[in-house]
């Protein structure tokens, strides 16, 4: 072999072992800096070294109070509420009652029966119980509510008062159904008087809170 062929085969031989050196120190680098997938390094790229975007916070709503949402439970009857009671085959005792302020009702033949607090069922089974005894031989009774008790709105609205109660209604409804805001009202704060298990609570409430039959919704001033 000539001088010439010597000298290039040397040349190729240290190319070829500075290339191995320089990637087995770029793997032993990537290994220490970056993950590893089976054994070999994973280059850490621009994307995956930077922190992850997790996109915009979602901002979670506080809690209602249980007084405003607990109301899953049968429907308590009170001074206001409109039912109709039907006894089958005696239509002088089937008609329409309103309960009264102090939450009773006078029912023929048996005079008067508390009805505040009361389900449809319970007073349904009252009402049974109070004919059969003496009047009506195993009477057939059912109580149905016609239309629910109102509700009140007062503060800054323009038409506060008492107004017949809508299903499903909110804060915000009870507010149109009164006329809508006053120029000084505020659209944020609203205080629900409610009475629950007998006892009236004052619930701070927001503009989405559900209304409920005989509650009471005040409509607070704008402070600058």
């Amino acid at each position: 072999m000539s001088l010439r062929h010597l000298l290039f085969a040397a040349a190729a031989m240290s190319l070829m072992l500075g290339g191995c050196a320089s990637g087995i120190g770029t793997m032993i680098q990537a290994e220490i800096d970056g993950p590893a997938v089976d054994g070999y390094p994973v280059p850490v790229t621009t994307a995956s070294a930077s922190p992850r975007d997790w996109g915009p916070a979602v901002v979670v709503p506080a809690v209602m109070s249980e007084a405003l949402i607990g109301h899953d439970g049968p429907y308590r009857l009170d001074s206001g509420d409109r039912i109709r009671v039907f006894v089958y085959g005696q239509p002088s005792l089937s008609r329409l009652y309103i309960v009264d302020p102090d939450g009773k009702i006078s029912v023929p033949l048996i005079g008067t029966i508390s009805a505040r607090g009361k389900t449809t069922t319970q007073l349904q089974g009252t009402i049974r119980s109070r004919l059969g005894s003496e009047y009506v031989k195993d009477p057939q009774v059912s109580v149905d509510i016609q239309q629910n008790r109102p509700f009140f709105i007062f503060g800054e609205v323009r038409n506060a008062g008492q107004y017949p109660y809508v299903s499903g209604m909110t804060v915000e409804t009870a507010v149109a159904i009164g006329g809508g805001y006053t120029e000084r009202a505020s659209d944020r704060s609203f205080r629900i008087s409610r009475k629950v298990d007998g006892l009236v609570q004052e619930i701070e409430a927001p503009g989405i809170a559900p209304i409920r039959p005989g509650d009471t919704v005040y409509v607070f001033e704008r402070y600058f």
